[in-house]
């Protein structure tokens, strides 16, 4: 009969699995060499000198770095004339125009589609080649100059890939140096995708999307600066719990205001948009990429789980008031452009009847349509994209992507008409999946 008691030589036991043998890293514990040593060192003798644990990479002296490679004076630029307003003319169709480089150029303040700011990343210079469309675009500008928006509200439709944002982005460009105040939304996605904070407001009923409004307000002022400086308010600005703004306020301390208490920038910016709506000093351009993400079923969602409109948040409610005209500017443009590239904010039904164009995917006249949405896109004018690109603009693209030594092969005749076949014509494809299509490896 067994009394209970467990030798002691069992407790100490260890399974088969889980005993310690003799190993180069046990034995260097227990004798005290760490590793990249040599043998401890002997008393009387000359300590060895002992190796330093260094990575396998370490960063090269600058005086070693001789090669021409790594000098910056030796790296190409190309070399163009300046996308301005009296270069914007037909004898620059098919030619490629440089970007100006300053810190409030739009497109460096508001931001870029992911696609054109991998390709500014990788050219020496930002650029784009001046189509047709682009000076139809600038000569529809001139007139909206000079007229209420309403009667000027584009949506760039095309293709995928065909260069709808670059024309967008030309179009902002061009109204920037043309003494323009400008919005530039490059990613309306954002906007309803459920990336930023929100909170229901029971003074406006709107869901208000303060953090981006925040961010809107300060990208907004860096590059309007010296205008909204020239502009004041017209009527008191009454903020919840917080002194009233007077008239007369300049619209860059108003636009300060709300930088400075992010709680308060919604209602900044509805406040200031009701300014601009009524001032006649500057023309007023609205640019919105991802044009039909504003149209479609948002990620948000309410406190009893169901979805939220986009006419419920407060930004695309902004925006879609300006779209269909029920708010507008005494001078400018509101320009869309549409994307086709995210699969979960795609054409809606209601925007592309709107539009005349097919929509993704059309069940039939029974399909139930948002009334509320249709009313937002009455008056919207589609302006079509070229597919392809011409020979001689995709000739210039050619040119500016082997300046900039893009492709691995050498620039020939053969390589260009095999690639602009390939593609088709494509603006996207012809630079992705053709001239730079090796570099993806």
């Amino acid at each position: 009969m067994l009394s209970g008691r467990v030798p002691r030589i069992l407790l100490h036991a260890r399974p088969a699995h889980l005993r310690a043998y003799a190993s180069p890293s046990s034995f260097k514990r227990k004798s005290g060499i760490r590793d990249g040593e040599g043998a401890p060192d002997v008393p009387g003798e000359q300590p060895t000198a002992r190796r330093r644990r260094d990575t396998a990479f370490l960063p090269m002296p600058t005086s070693q770095l001789t090669h021409p490679l790594f000098q910056p004076d030796h790296l190409s630029r190309l070399t163009l004339q300046p996308f301005h307003p009296e270069t914007i003319t037909p004898a620059v169709v098919s030619q490629a125009l440089k970007f100006p480089h300053n810190d409030k150029d739009p497109f460096r303040i508001f931001g870029l589609p992911r696609n054109l700011l991998v390709e500014f990343r990788i050219l020496s210079t930002p650029c784009s080649v001046v189509r047709d469309v682009t000076i139809d675009v600038v000569n529809r500008l001139d007139i909206a100059s000079q007229a209420s928006s309403a009667n000027h509200r584009l949506v760039f439709t095309g293709a995928t890939g065909c260069g709808k944002s670059v024309l967008l982005l030309q179009a902002l460009q061009y109204c920037h140096t043309r003494d323009w105040l400008v919005f530039y939304f490059p990613r309306a996605i954002s906007l309803v995708n459920s990336t930023t904070t929100y909170a229901y407001d029971p003074r406006t009923r709107l869901y208000q999307q303060a953090a981006f409004a925040f961010q809107t307000l300060q990208r907004f002022l860096t590059v309007n600066s010296y205008r909204l400086d020239q502009l004041k308010t017209t009527v008191d600005v009454e903020l919840e719990r917080r002194a009233t703004i007077p008239t007369g306020t300049l619209l860059s301390d108003l636009v300060r205001a709300g930088i400075k208490e992010r709680a308060l920038a919604p209602t900044i910016l509805t406040a200031l948009m009701e300014e601009l709506q009524k001032q006649t000093e500057f023309p007023v351009l609205l640019a919105i990429d991802d044009f039909q993400a504003i149209y479609c079923k948002t990620k948000y969602r309410d406190p009893h789980f169901s979805t939220i409109k986009p006419y419920h948040l407060s930004i695309p409610r902004i925006l879609l008031e300006f779209a269909s005209g029920k708010r507008r500017f005494a001078r400018g443009a509101v320009l869309g452009a549409l994307s086709t590239t995210n699969m979960e904010f795609q054409l809606g039904l209601e925007l592309a009847e709107a539009l005349g164009i097919p929509p993704v995917s059309y069940g039939g006249i029974y399909v139930k349509r948002s009334s509320i949405l249709q009313s937002y896109t009455q008056g919207l004018e589609p302006l079509a994209v070229p597919d392809a690109l011409t020979v001689q603009e995709a000739m210039e693209v050619f040119d500016v992507w082997s300046k900039e030594s893009a492709m691995p092969s050498a620039s020939t005749d053969e390589l260009f008409l095999s690639k602009y076949s390939e593609s088709c014509g494509n603006a996207r494809d012809f630079v992705w999946k053709g001239l730079l299509a090796s570099l993806s490896t």
